[in-house]
């Protein structure tokens, strides 16, 4: 079991973490036709925008109360009121996600009384759902935004239902599962003849598709109609343990069961997943799936030289922590680093001594003799002074193009992570200094993008 040590220094260098906030916003961005409104200042929305529509170099639909120190002081109702008048008028999102912010939090207005006042004032916005969510950002991490989302979203959209579907199974994945690996969940629940109901379904709003048609609110995602329709469900399946308080409080209102998976990369944690998918829908595991496995098997013969007693130092939030540590230790290598940004019961089975809640200062200082180093882009002038390779990983990864295609689930996702990072590994230490020292033109450039806020 590992230890958790708290970084105790006055301020934090080089963040690893991402707020609240910011993981609330992106929950709600894997819904369908929805608009995120982030319940406080300009700049609060801004700093969220910019990175989000750098790491997946598309249109983000991100909102703002717009407080100003005034309004601050008096209360956000005016603020609140006034956004969602507009919003219903130039927008008409199915669906609104209100989240507080720091500011707000700290001033603490009682948003739910707001908006049951806000309602009986304004009819006309009663064909459009509002959901909120207290997330101060001076607590919690990205991971923690993203649960209370889901939970939230569960527990006032989702409808007891008096009759079972057999076929259809609830998703709930976790905030460090890109489109990518939820699309492969996806394929892989269909493949047994089942319907999954995704909750979030960033596969269907942030893939990189070209839409049709410009929407002010997003294309894509979950509907309001599949979270009506989960209480109707079978069985409901949370990938990462943030995801397991939405998972019970479905159960509770619904009466669906529900299992966890902590992880769904590996050999064995992948054929957990097929093996209980399989018993599900009383359906054998497809030829397909089978030979995916057979080329991972033989992907791991191929790699294991190359990872075997490697150094590895690995900062990400918690769920993803934990999902990349137990993979690497399984292909052999050692983890002798791990941070992490906020405390969660999941870090004390990373196969490690010790896991810091820190940042990347953090990180640098524990990797001194390290093969690789494992997070984000913000992890880029780390390597660079240490002299290693650097796996991006996680949000945001803004120098680097197909971050939200990026795959780690199943034996395909596996399998493409054993040739990812052990050619790094094979990589001479001298390249990787190299190319560090001279980076190509405009490595960090990102799109330009207009926005307006409120």
């Amino acid at each position: 079991m590992a230890e958790i040590l708290f970084s105790k220094k006055s301020c934090c260098v080089n963040p690893l973490k991402m707020s609240q906030p910011m993981g609330a916003a992106l929950a709600f961005l894997g819904m369908d036709h929805c608009l995120p409104i982030l319940h406080g200042s300009q700049g609060c929305t801004a700093f969220g925008l910019v990175l989000l529509v750098k790491h997946f170099r598309e249109t983000i639909p991100l909102q703002t109360t717009a407080m100003s120190e005034m309004s601050t002081i008096l209360g956000g109702f005016d603020n609140i009121e006034q956004a969602l008048v507009n919003i219903q008028q130039k927008s008409a999102p199915s669906l609104v996600g209100l989240i507080s912010t720091g500011i707000t939090e700290a001033r603490g207005d009682d948003v739910d009384n707001f908006l049951k006042l806000i309602r009986q004032r304004r009819p006309e916005l009663n064909a459009m759902e509002i959901v909120f969510v207290s997330t101060p950002d001076f607590s919690g991490a990205f991971q923690d935004g993203w649960a209370k989302a889901v939970t939230t979203m569960i527990d006032q959209l989702a409808l007891p239902a008096s009759q079972c579907r057999p076929w259809q199974v609830n998703i709930l994945p976790g905030c460090h599962m890109t489109p990518a690996d939820i699309e492969e969940i996806k394929e892989m629940v269909e493949s047994f003849g089942l319907y999954p109901l995704i909750l979030p379904d960033l596969s269907q709003s942030l893939d990189g598709h070209i839409p049709e048609t410009f929407l002010p609110t997003t294309l894509g995602g979950a509907t309001l109609q599949d979270i009506r329709a989960m209480g109707e469900s079978t069985m409901t399946i949370a990938i990462g343990q943030q995801m397991a308080p939405a998972a019970a409080r479905l159960q509770e209102k619904c009466g669906v069961p529900y299992r966890v998976f902590d992880r769904i990369t590996g050999l064995e944690a992948c054929d957990h997943f097929l093996a209980f998918l399989s018993q599900l829908s009383n359906t054998d595991v497809t030829p397909k799936y089978l030979r995916q496995r057979n080329q991972l098997v033989d992907a791991m013969l191929d790699g294991h030289f190359y990872f075997g007693k490697k150094r590895v130092a690995i900062a990400a939030e918690p769920d993803l922590l934990y999902t990349l540590a137990s993979w690497l230790s399984e292909m052999g290598a050692d983890i002798v680093a791990a941070v992490s940004t906020t405390d969660a019961p999941i870090l004390r089975a990373v196969p490690t001594d010790k896991v810091w809640i820190g940042d990347l200062e953090d990180l640098e200082r524990a990797a001194l003799d390290a093969d690789l180093l494992v997070t984000h882009s913000h992890g880029r002038q780390a390597a660079q002074r240490l002299g290693i390779p650097l796996w991006r990983v996680g949000l945001p990864i803004f120098d680097r193009l197909g971050a939200a295609h990026q795959l780690s689930v199943g034996y395909r996702g596996t399998r493409d992570l054993i040739f990812d990072i052990g050619n790094l590994l094979i990589e001479p230490p001298h390249e990787h200094t190299a190319r560090q020292h001279h980076p190509p033109p405009c490595a960090d450039s990102t799109p330009t993008t207009t926005v307006a806020y409120l």
